[in-house]
């Protein structure tokens, strides 16, 4: 509509230091009028057409709503305008619909985008991020009248002295917008779907025709298109948080405290839109004191990867719950890769921690190797044996034992902490190092790699960064004994258990535990060709270990009243918090748990 009356602000940024000092990366230069185009009201009608048809390849470069917004207010300066402003709605900017706005009131708008040439820059608008809603003053600006809640257009050709104090925010704006010689002021709705997602207001100053009813039939077509382009960045924005969010979830809420093992573990979602994905790592305590370490990247991006990445969690979760060898927990999750039905490929690595020891049992499906950090500045990156990625089918993998010293670090990490499209990934790798080495340990487990590591500047996938410290677990924690080969074995391990029961001040647990370990040396004895060595840990909770030779895992038996034997592992399930068995490299290790006593 056309009318004697403005609106409440003007383009051009400003705190009081002008408005091109303020605008975003890659658009820090102030305007100057004509910027070596011809002015739109210079042009033929075919030129103006030509004009608002290159608009579809300068607005929605990206699927950011702000750049968007932004290309929109640039585009107009100075060949259509010498200010422009953009305002997106509250609700759009979260990700939700437009608005058919029915209220009294007007709805909460967010200053977006802001561009004016030089002569414009002393304009002092709402800031960039800063709220423009003035829904309860008694003053109505027509933008809030017509834009806003009845999707209209507003023209003001000449602004008369009144009108000033209708376009501007306060008194001092107006009176810098009549003193900078501002004339002309045109605002159009951005509705896209029918729905409301916010307005464009362009205003001209000394030098320039006012705007006239052609302007705004072409700030119209513009508006429209641009109105396009926003929602779309917006529905791509919805999507990109809704993937982040679902992937947050999915990853562990927490690490656990395991005896000997401090974790760090970070996640740095992707600056680019598109490089959500199957990034994911898990942390898990086992029986025996020992931590399962876990990294994967399932390969893609978006809502699939993301849910791919749950279920093979959730399979490698159950996969450690049986205290499997990592390389057999790696065998298995290649089968339930190929079994799903999007065919997924990902890569895989997976740490067993021994705290008796201080070492690492470590399987690569395709991974990128760890870093092995010694704690007194030196770094090398760990020789795994890489097998072939989860689902090609290519199987076995071959585990590796590494020792680490007290207060070592195990860096494990997904490739997008390395990955860039301007080097190659072994330069990359030998920067990670450098960096690693120049970071200090508190710095280092901090997640200090993240900002350092050499695509974080241009890092345009996720990553996952998961530091281990090996503490020291002293013999007052840990101790471990070589049981004979013959029948006295069991009374041994029971004096061995009682007399360390003792010395920990745990003799109200001597009884239950001379009766499991009874049990289990019986069992290594009479099915495992006899025992090997007797483990008590003791941490959150105490645990006694048999190793034996045996290939066989046991499992409860149902005996009946007649029989002599077959109860072993009936009495140790009743009474202990839990009990297992896993296979080693020689043979199996059974185990019992039990709570300290409060």
């Amino acid at each position: 509509m056309n009318a004697g009356e403005g609106r409440r602000r003007l383009p051009g940024r400003s705190t009081g230091k002008g408005a091109a000092a303020h605008r975003p990366a890659g658009a820090r230069r102030r305007l100057a009028r004509g910027g070596g185009e011809v002015p739109l009201d210079r042009l033929t009608t075919r030129g103006r057409l030509a004009w608002l048809n290159s608009a579809g390849s300068r607005i929605g470069t990206t699927l950011d709503l702000e750049s968007t917004a932004q290309e929109l207010a640039e585009f107009t300066v100075p060949r259509f305008a010498d200010g422009a402003a953009v305002d997106i709605l509250e609700s759009v900017l979260r990700g939700d619909e437009g608005a058919r706005w029915t209220g009294t009131g007007v709805p909460l708008m967010r200053a977006t985008a802001l561009c004016a040439v030089e002569s414009l820059s002393s304009l002092e608008p709402t800031p960039v991020g800063e709220t423009t809603a003035r829904a309860e003053e008694a003053h109505e600006t027509l933008l809030h009248r017509y834009c806003l809640r009845q999707g209209k257009s507003v023209l003001v050709s000449r602004m008369r002295k009144d009108d000033f104090r209708n376009v501007a925010p306060t008194e001092s704006a107006a009176a810098k917008m009549r003193a900078a010689g501002v004339h002309s002021y045109l605002a159009v709705p951005l509705i896209a779907r029918g729905l409301l997602l916010g307005s464009a207001d362009f205003v001209r100053g000394p030098g320039t025709p006012p705007f006239s009813s052609t302007d705004l039939a072409l700030a119209e077509q513009l508006a429209s298109q641009a109105a396009v382009y926003i929602d779309n960045a917006r529905l791509y924005g919805r999507e990109r948080e809704h993937v982040v969010s679902l992937q947050r979830a999915l990853l562990p809420r927490a690490t656990p405290v395991t005896p000997g093992l401090r974790v760090q573990a970070e996640y740095a979602p992707s600056a680019a839109h598109h490089g959500v994905g199957g990034d994911w790592y898990d942390v898990m305590a086992l029986p025996g004191g020992r931590t399962a370490l876990m990294v994967g990247d399932v390969m893609g991006h978006g809502l699939p990867a993301a849910a791919t990445m749950g279920r093979l969690r959730a399979v490698a979760r159950t996969l450690m719950t049986l205290d499997m060898a990592p390389e057999r927990v790696l065998a298995r999750l290649d089968l339930a890769t190929r079994d799903l039905e999007d065919e997924q490929v990902a890569t895989f690595l997976c740490a067993v921690f021994d705290p008796a020891d201080s070492t690492y049992t470590l399987a690569s499906a395709g991974h990128l190797p760890p870093l092995l950090i010694d704690g007194q500045g030196s770094a090398e990156f760990v020789d795994v044996p890489v097998g072939a990625p989860l689902g090609a089918g290519v199987i076995p993998y071959d585990p590796i034992r590494l020792k680490v010293p007290k207060g070592g670090n195990l860096v494990m990490y997904t490739d997008g902490l390395v990955k860039s499209r301007h080097a190659d990934i072994d330069d990359q790798l030998a920067c990670l190092l450098s960096a690693a080495r120049g970071l200090s340990p508190e710095a280092l487990e901090d997640g200090g790699l993240i900002g350092c590591a050499p695509a974080d500047a241009a890092r345009f996938d996720e990553a996952v960064l998961l530091v281990a410290t090996a503490l020291s677990v002293g013999p007052d924690d840990v101790r471990e004994w070589q049981l004979p080969q013959e029948g006295r074995a069991a009374s041994v391990a029971r004096s061995l258990v009682t007399d360390q029961l003792a010395a920990w001040d745990l003799e109200e647990l001597a009884d239950v535990f001379e009766l499991v370990v009874s049990e289990l040396v019986g069992n290594a004895l009479r099915y495992g060709n006899g025992p090997g060595r007797l483990r008590l840990l003791r941490g959150d909770r105490l645990v006694v270990e048999v190793s034996d030779t045996g290939p066989d895992l046991p499992q409860i038996q149902h005996a009946e009243l007649s029989d002599e034997g077959g109860r072993g592992l009936q009495l140790i399930n009743m009474l202990c918090r839990r009990w297992g068995s896993c296979r080693t490299v020689t043979g199996k290790v059974v185990w019992a748990e039990q709570n300290l006593p409060s």
